[in-house]
C-alpha cells in the first residue's frame, strides 16, 4: 500500500505545480512525509527504497533527498 501512496503522491506533484516546488524544496525526510501527509498521503521510508522502484524522478526532489532516494 505505501508504494502506491508514493506513487500517487508523486504524480500529483507532477500535475500540482505548487506541490511540487514543495516538494523540490524537502531537504528532508521528515518534511517530506510532513508534505505528503498534509496532501492526504502515507508512506513509511522503508517503502522508499529498494527492492521497490523509485517513485521520484530526479527533477522533482531537492539534490540532497535525490542523493538519498536515487543513489542507493
Amino acid at each position: 500500500m505505501s508504494v502506491a501512496q508514493i506513487a500517487a503522491f508523486s504524480e500529483n506533484a507532477r500535475s500540482d505545480e505548487g506541490l511540487a516546488e514543495k516538494l523540490k524544496n524537502c531537504q528532508k525526510m521528515k518534511e517530506m512525509f510532513a508534505l505528503a501527509n498534509e496532501y492526504g498521503y502515507q508512506f513509511d521510508e522503508d517503502s522508499l527504497y529498494p527492492p521497490n522502484e523509485p517513485q521520484f524522478t530526479e527533477e522533482q526532489l531537492s539534490e540532497r533527498l535525490a542523493k538519498a532516494l536515487l543513489r542507493a
